[in-house]
Parts: structure tokens; sequence; C-alpha cells
């Protein structure tokens, strides 16, 4: 009978909500368990002078949290499922996918109500690759500079004007409470999410199937079909930070509703492709995503 649990958490003031917000909800359904969060420094929190793309990718917010884990310091962590690398390592599990908030990327500035708005040569800040390599094949006039840090690092960042404006994704902006930040919600056919944004998931160790019992009512499972369905298509096309790729998957009337695409990290070359099927079988609809842009050329540009 499990009675207490420590929750693995990174440190930054949104990865704290995330596991706040686990705690409450596992507490919801076993309030007589003691549910405990410890924060984490990992080393992608730690290297912030240098783009995820060169130092290692997403697994770098991960492994303090994983080792974690293996060393009976905690018993679960809470990740984004968007920094979560596509393989998970053996012995652990990927136990819980949560209901999807916002998947969208959003516009912030404090001059600017859109892309559209900006002068030429403004200046846009964003970590990621994706959302570099689509900005700038529709605003090639446009500059982007490297945006590192937590959330609210990346603000202050803006109000002190080295940006014009800057992409953050929605999700995180709206559980902080900054939704007032937002000026414009980009759609998802426009600024191609990253696969699994807006969703956190648990991972645990794959032998603890007591607290895989215990907190498998959390996973959500409209938001796992669509996700395991966008990873699929990472997986097939070795996604990771170095490599420019979105996908986002939707369920209406028992079927997904897929669009992709993978870029150069400039956006001068640039694939997109969309697809659906059966949402029973979304590792299916996936694979057949990664086919559609494989044969338009997706392998030469990722340079497979």
């Amino acid at each position: 009978m499990i009675k207490t649990l420590t929750i693995a958490s990174r440190e930054s003031p949104l990865a704290m909500w995330q596991a706040e917000y686990i705690k409450k909800s596992i507490q919801a359904l076993h309030p007589l368990i003691n549910i405990n969060i410890k924060g984490f420094k990992t080393q992608g929190d730690i290297l912030l002078d240098q783009s995820l793309a060169t130092i290692g990718g997403k697994g770098l917010f991960i492994k303090e949290l994983e080792h974690a884990l293996i060393d009976n310091k905690a018993d679960l962590a809470v990740h984004s499922m968007k920094d979560l690398p596509m393989d998970i390592p053996k012995g652990f599990k990927l136990a819980v996918i949560t209901e999807r908030g916002d998947p969208r990327d959003a516009f912030i500035s404090n001059q600017y109500d859109s892309l559209e708005a900006l002068p030429s040569g403004g200046i846009i800040g964003t970590s990621s690759l994706r959302r570099q390599s689509q900005i700038q094949a529709k605003f090639p006039k446009l500059k982007i500079l490297p945006l590192r840090g937590n959330l609210q690092t990346r603000l202050k960042k803006l109000d002190d004007k080295n940006y014009d404006a800057i992409i953050l994704a929605a999700a995180g902006l709206i559980r902080m409470g900054l939704k007032n930040r937002i000026k414009l919600y980009i759609d998802p056919t426009l600024s191609i999410p990253a696969v699994g944004q807006g969703a956190l998931g648990i991972e645990i160790l794959e032998n603890n199937t007591e607290l895989l019992k215990l907190i498998s009512p959390l996973n959500n499972d409209i938001t796992a079909r669509c996700v395991l369905a966008e990873r699929t298509v990472s997986r097939s096309l070795a996604g990771s930070c170095t490599v420019p790729l979105g996908a986002h998957a939707t369920i209406k009337n028992n079927k997904i509703y897929m669009h992709g695409f993978v870029a150069t990290p400039d956006g001068s070359h640039i694939i997109f492709s969309k697809t659906d099927g059966p949402s029973d079988n979304p590792e299916i609809v996936g694979k057949k995503l990664s086919r559609l842009l494989i044969a338009q050329g997706a392998k030469k540009i990722l340079g497979l």
C-alpha cells in the first residue's frame, strides 16, 4: 500500500506548477497519500548560453529526473511532453499523458500585434529551431535570435527591449497566469506545434506496477492517442532539438487528423503534409504522415 510519494521536477516556476498540478490530481484520487515535490536543476536549465541543438537536445531536461527515480530519491517524474525525447530509456515507462492544454504557439510583443506587423529586420526571440524555420520561411526579412531561460526570464528579456517580439508555448503562459501577455495565438496550421506540445507526461520505473495502477486514471485517452501519433512521426524522422520538425494531431468522429512539417533551420527548404486515419491506431497514422513527408524529400532535408 503506497502511503507516500515524491515527485521529481525541474526547478523552474512552470515545471513546479506542473508538478503541483499532478500532485493535486493524484491527491484528488487518493487523498490519504502524502505527496512531496522535489526540485532538481537539470543541465538544460544550467547551460543557458548555448542552443539546445548544439549541447545535446531535449534529454538535458530529463536525465537528472530519471537518475532521481533510479536512486530512489523520487517515485515519479513530471515532464512537458514536448521536452521528452522520443526513446524512453530501458527500465523507464511513460505511464501517463494528461489532457492537453492549448497546443498553440503564442506571439508576445510590447509594440506589435502580429508577425506581419513587424518591420523588416525586426528581431524575434525563440529557442526553437521548429519555430525559427517556420517564421523564416514565411517572413524572411525578420531576424531570429536565440532565447533561453525560464518563462519569466524570457519575458524580462523582451521587456528589456532585447527583442521586438518573442514566441512561446501558449500553454505555459496560461498555466502561469500570464495569458494577458499573449498578443496573438498562432494558428497550428501556420506554426505547427512541437510534438506533444501542451501535454504533460508522468514517467516512472517500468517495474513499479503498483504506482502505475495508482496513477493510470490520470491518463487522457484522446490526448495520449494524439501524442503517440505525433511522437511516431518524430521517431520515424529522427526528431530532436537539432531537427526543425513539428506534428500536430486532433481527433474528431473517431478519426485522427494530422499535419506536420520538416525544414532546414533557415526555412529555405520546408515540406508540409497532412493525413488522417483511424483513431484506434495512432501509430499507423503517424507512420503514414512520415511516409508522405519522406516521399517529398524529408530525409534529404534532414540529412538522413
